[in-house]
């Protein structure tokens, strides 16, 4: 090994060391969830850091235009109906742009189990960090951490390893 080569190997090595307590620290941060306000298709509204309290929380932005999320909401009421009786919940929070009638007929002849909200003002996609793209989820774990966001259609069987995994800690 030549001795440019061992210096470059030796500095990558440096700043992966001087790095790396830095990014654990990052990791074991989270994000706490935002407390916003709701109302759902039947017209109760609620505070989302009461109704989460204690549980296990999927949120979940999507629209009826959005054909992942069409793909997808299946596996959203399969989990759903899995963990509901051990403390998990989900709340499907439709964009503000999706037209309320096309949002209260895709609940109704789905028959989704779980919380849908329309996000009328934009209000709950700004608390998430300006969601514009869909499917895009966030999970919350029982004392209101973001444990993992995301965008797009997740891995399902690792999703409800996860979710198994937060309902047990």
């Amino acid at each position: 090994m030549n001795r440019r080569h061992h210096l470059a190997l030796s500095a990558r090595w440096l700043a992966t060391v001087a790095v790396a307590p830095w990014a654990l620290s990052a990791c074991a941060r989270r994000e706490t969830a935002p407390d916003f306000a709701f109302t759902l298709l039947d017209g109760r509204t609620q505070q989302f850091a009461q109704a989460r309290q204690g549980k296990v929380v999927l949120v979940n932005f999507w629209a009826t235009s959005c054909t992942t999320c069409v793909k997808e909401m299946p596996h959203l009421v399969e989990a759903h109906q899995k963990f509901k009786d051990q403390g998990y919940d989900t709340l499907a929070v439709a964009m503000n742009y999706d037209n309320p009638d096309f949002v209260a007929n895709f609940a109704s002849s789905r028959q989704l189990p779980f919380g849908v909200a329309h996000d009328r003002s934009g209000g709950i996609a700004k608390a998430f960090g300006d969601v514009r793209l869909t499917p895009t989820s966030f999970l919350i774990d029982k004392s209101g951490a973001v444990v993992k966001k995301y965008v797009g259609e997740p891995d399902f069987a690792d999703f409800q390893r996860l979710i198994g995994e937060l309902l047990k800690a």
